[in-house]
């Protein structure tokens, strides 16, 4: 017997369009956040930075490839990993079926991270991902969009999603447990490493041969563009999280998957 509320169809009818002028107003704020991310005043960029892609090298200018937009995913993949981070591959398998249609309404998308280019395209290929992919290893992108730290920066304390984070001495970033050390295992580095790269999305845009910067997001500020937490937050039983669940969708257990195809075949017979 289910411990959840149960009703009648008039019950159930009533509590939903409750529920639908609240989800209501919710979009009308949003639309009104969106309107205000826009009207943010736009930086001009004094400095150049210099990326390698499968085009070779680039400059930021370049990854724009004609569009007067540019949106950058900082895709937690630093020089050190083996792998790319489980949460942010779990971010970008949505952004296959987007990028192509944001190209064509004078967008352009790319996923940035510090490892070198042949990492991130093998990664893309295990992914089986198509969306651009630039490496800045060699410049000062992500550090200057807060989305790498230097060890030394770590040890004095780095300003992430707008806010000062306490000291991170060494020992203890590698001696750091939880979430952090299971994901850092499952990229193949350490808890110091892998705290040196951040999540987030930066926006620009190209006017009259100027590069300007117009909007950054961290953190719970990129839990938009995780796709299946828009799913799951629609699901019976929401998020239903205990502990990090989710993993890059090529590690799930087979069985699993196997399970679910028998029963699609039996249903067929």
């Amino acid at each position: 017997m289910t411990q959840h509320t149960t009703g009648t169809r008039e019950e159930w009818l009533a509590a939903r369009l409750q529920l639908l002028n609240e989800e209501k107003e919710l979009t009308r704020r949003g639309d009104e956040l969106a309107q205000r991310r826009q009207e943010l005043p736009w930086v001009r960029l004094d400095r150049d930075y210099q990326f390698d892609t499968e085009q070779g090298s680039a400059s930021l200018a370049d990854l724009f490839r004609g569009r007067s937009q540019l949106l950058v995913y900082h895709f937690m993949y630093g020089p050190e990993f083996q792998a790319g981070c489980p949460s942010c591959s779990a971010v970008a398998d949505g952004f296959n079926g987007v990028a192509v249609h944001l190209a064509n309404h004078d967008v352009m998308f790319w996923a940035v991270s510090r490892a070198p280019l042949e990492k991130l395209l093998a990664y893309r290929q295990r992914m089986g991902w198509t969306f651009p992919w630039a490496s800045s290893v060699d410049g000062g992108f992500n550090f200057d969009y807060s989305a790498s730290y230097s060890p030394q920066q770590q040890s004095e304390g780095i300003e992430y999603n707008y806010r000062r984070e306490k000291p991170l001495p060494l020992p203890a970033a590698q001696q750091s447990g939880g979430a952090v050390a299971q994901f850092a295992a499952m990229c193949g580095t350490d808890t110091a490493a892998y705290r040196r790269e951040r999540p987030g999305v930066s926006t620009f845009v190209q006017e009259e041969g100027a590069i300007y910067h117009c909007y950054s997001s961290y953190a719970r500020g990129v839990d938009g563009l995780w796709g299946m937490y828009q799913w799951l937050d629609r699901a019976p039983k929401g998020r239903n999280e205990a502990g990090v669940w989710w993993r890059r969708h090529d590690e799930y257990p087979r069985v699993q998957a196997a399970a679910a195809c028998c029963s699609h075949e039996a249903v067929a017979r």
